[in-house]
């Protein structure tokens, strides 16, 4: 699988740490570079049949349909895309116009994952969005119309403004709508945002953890009960159909990033190009790739899939770490999850770990608490 980050954003939200800029000077020789970088990176997989490519970001919708289409065709001459390959694009709402929908139907693009985050006027403005509450209800339509049916929508919950009146409405907006995919996410305050800048000025209450403990919560019971599975903590889907580009990720397949701040991983280390569009650009045109590695160790290994599996419905398959990192890991794994499964945060089915709902509540205290560290 592919992941392609495109680094430009209109404006920046309050809350986001994702590397991007806001301005479209070099838009441009940013997609020469990306496409570039496609090319020199062409042997880092060594299954060349690529089932999915996932543009993030960053604000991809920016993008010209023909743009897309031209990284989709660099792909294409490196690697085998695969018939009925997901590929999906993320898209905030107000760059969905009727234009833009239909020109993306002569593309690939055969997912969306549209980026609402509230159907809250005030809301929006708070975190700073570039969309309004029209162009939320707006792009959905669109894009159904369009004849697009793979759709996923991001909701955000747990933040100062939002109160559990607020957080059924957002949702059951997107039960009316019949979205087959949702992933939804507690706000969190990352250093040196605006809205860590804010909190601490005072300008802005601090995030409750009870608001949203209670706010996940009720998204699980209301999810659950209008016929969508929890597969993955944040990720819900109809009829499963589960984001196959995510789930390869939790599920611990190799991937490909490319574009500046893109990780890649290829199951023994794990690489991630320079946050910083202008280094990106000047290295790939002089044929240099702007990356680091980090090798990992066996114990790397183990938590990271302790930590990804975990995560999901499937959960931590014990005969397959007993497999790979032997008996003894697995028997550790195992003492130390006792307490959970004595709590009833985690459950023992089928020689298989996994959280129950209210282990979901403390899921990073439960991996945590189950990595292997170094005597």
């Amino acid at each position: 699988m592919i992941y392609v980050h495109i680094p430009f954003c209109k404006q920046a939200c309050h809350y986001c740490d994702f590397h991007f800029s806001t301005s479209l000077q070099y838009k441009s020789e940013m997609i020469n570079a990306i496409r570039r970088e496609i090319e020199l990176r062409a042997a880092y997989l060594e299954d060349k049949k690529v089932k999915s490519i996932y543009f993030g970001g960053g604000t991809p919708s920016l993008l010209e349909a023909d743009e897309i289409a031209q990284i989709i065709d660099t792909i294409g001459k490196h690697f085998d895309i695969a018939n009925h390959a997901e590929i999906t694009l993320e898209a905030n709402p107000d760059d969905l116009n009727a234009s833009k929908v239909n020109s993306l139907r002569n593309t690939a693009i055969n997912r969306f994952s549209i980026g609402i985050q509230s159907f809250f006027e005030e809301d929006l403005k708070w975190m700073n969005r570039a969309h309004n509450q029209q162009e939320a209800l707006a792009s959905i339509m669109r894009v159904q119309d369009a004849g697009f049916e793979n759709i996923t929508c991001d909701l955000i919950y747990g933040y100062p403004l939002l109160t559990d009146e607020k957080w059924r409405h957002n949702m059951q907006q997107l039960i009316d709508f019949e979205i087959p995919h949702i992933s939804s996410y507690s706000m969190t305050v990352e250093n040196k945002t605006a809205l860590d800048h804010f909190i601490k000025k005072g300008l802005s209450p601090a995030i409750d953890s009870d608001q949203a403990a209670d706010q996940m919560s009720l998204l699980i019971h209301t999810l659950k009960a209008a016929g969508y599975e929890q597969y993955e903590i944040s990720n819900f889907a109809k009829n499963g159909l589960y984001a196959r580009h995510n789930t390869n990720y939790w599920k611990g397949k190799h991937y490909l990033g490319i574009g500046p701040s893109a990780h890649s991983f290829n199951g023994i280390s794990r690489a991630w190009n320079v946050s910083n569009n202008a280094k990106y650009m000047t290295a790939i045109n002089s044929n240099q790739l702007p990356l680091e590695i980090e090798e990992l160790s066996t114990l790397d290994q183990i938590n990271e899939s302790i930590m990804t599996s975990l995560r999901t419905m499937w959960g931590l398959d014990l005969i397959a770490l007993e497999s790979k990192f032997g008996q003894s890991i697995k028997n550790r794994v195992l003492k130390d999850a006792e307490p959970f499964l004595e709590e009833g945060n985690l459950v023992l089915e089928e020689s298989k770990l996994r959280l129950t709902d209210a282990g979901k509540l403390m899921a990073d205290h439960i991996m945590s608490d189950l990595f292997i560290i170094e005597d």
